[in-house]
């Protein structure tokens, strides 16, 4: 008798927690439990024609807008250097010497050489009946042979090629920039390599190649946006500048765009690079909007009865965000400006869904 009031228990608490279990989808209704339809909750947009950004993506490296790789003239010991690499440069500032003190003498004997000529030009002229120092009263022909006589073309061409010899013992900045690529210190000796190289990266150049499919998209002045691999939440924005017109062997084009540095760019650096062409009066959902159905792309419309319907659509472009779509004719499907797309709660509706906007 014991055995069997303990099965009682035991079966009447299995009843009751049954009971409990379906009280949040069944109601009762003349004292019995009807099952409730669940109800999606969903959330929508209006469709409406917009510009959309297509979208081009590639891989690319920044280049300075300007690189020069700068040497001495002649080899020597460094006895000067004011730069360290990093460092920042203004154009025709000094960078570094060389201790050449047989230049400095040969750049003094020659101006001392082309004095000497000087005067022997003077007593050459003279002697010709024409007033010293005076030769712009001299006829073009008479002085040429004077100054080939008194010596004064060849030592003026002494003084220029010692004046370069010396000069190529200093080295100045052609332009404002960054200094890159030194490796040499005060003391050491000049070896055949460039010295150092400075760079301009107020603007940088980044190369990047697209399929030859996609050559039609392209054009000069195209917007696109470059983003670091080293850090994607920064990104700047620039042009299209060049588009080389030939297809290499693996069927790409070469392409290269012109940005502005922010501070946060560097030389070499590997960036992501998106091109972006504006359409103009496109129907543009969220890519959240677009669901697979029969192996086909569709998107529900929400009515104001609360039922979802599904539409079949062509995607015509994409991008990171979006879609561009047009119904699918094939498939009798219609869309138009106004519909009402379901953009939230879709992944597990069918056609006819009960749904209701989500508050």
């Amino acid at each position: 008798m014991r055995k069997l009031l303990n099965i009682l228990v035991v079966m009447s608490t299995a009843m009751a927690i049954a009971a409990c279990g379906n009280s949040s989808s069944d109601e009762l209704k003349d004292g019995k439990a009807v099952a409730v339809p669940e109800v999606n909750e969903v959330e929508v947009v209006t469709l409406e024609r917009t510009d959309f950004a297509h979208q081009l993506l590639s891989n690319g490296k920044l280049k300075a807008g300007r690189r020069a790789s700068l040497s001495f003239g002649s080899s020597g010991v460094v006895s000067e250097l004011n730069v360290s690499n990093g460092g920042r440069v203004s154009a025709g500032s000094l960078i570094a010497e060389l201790y050449r003190p047989d230049l400095k003498l040969s750049l003094e004997a020659a101006q001392i050489s082309l004095e000497k000529a000087e005067l022997e030009l003077f007593d050459v002229l003279a002697g010709q009946g024409y007033a010293a120092k005076d030769t712009a009263s001299v006829p073009e022909n008479i002085l040429a042979m004077a100054k080939m006589r008194s010596g004064y073309t060849s030592a003026k061409n002494s003084l220029e090629k010692a004046r370069l010899d010396y000069d190529g013992a200093v080295l100045k900045a052609p332009y404002s920039g960054k200094v890159a690529d030194l490796k040499l210190k005060e003391y050491d000796r000049t070896t055949s390599d460039p010295f150092c190289t400075v760079i301009d990266d107020s603007s940088l150049d980044v190369d990047f190649s697209v399929m030859e499919s996609e050559y039609a998209f392209l054009e000069k002045g195209l917007q696109v946006r470059v983003i670091p691999f080293a850090d994607p939440s920064k990104s700047v924005t620039g042009k299209v500048s060049e588009i080389n017109p030939t297809v290499d062997k693996n069927g790409q084009i070469a392409v290269r765009a012109t940005v502005r540095n922010d501070g946060s760019l560097i030389d070499g650096m590997n960036v992501k690079v998106i091109v972006e062409r504006m359409m103009p009066g496109q129907l543009v959902v969220p890519r959240s909007a677009v669901v697979v159905r029969d192996n086909l792309d569709v998107l529900f419309t929400y009515t104001d009865d609360g039922v979802a319907h599904w539409t079949y659509v062509n995607i015509i472009r994409s991008n990171g965000d979006s879609h561009v779509v047009t119904a699918n004719a094939d498939r009798g499907a219609k869309l138009n400006e106004g519909d009402k797309v379901i953009v939230k709660g879709n992944l597990n509706l069918a056609d006819g869904s009960k749904v209701q906007l989500k508050k």
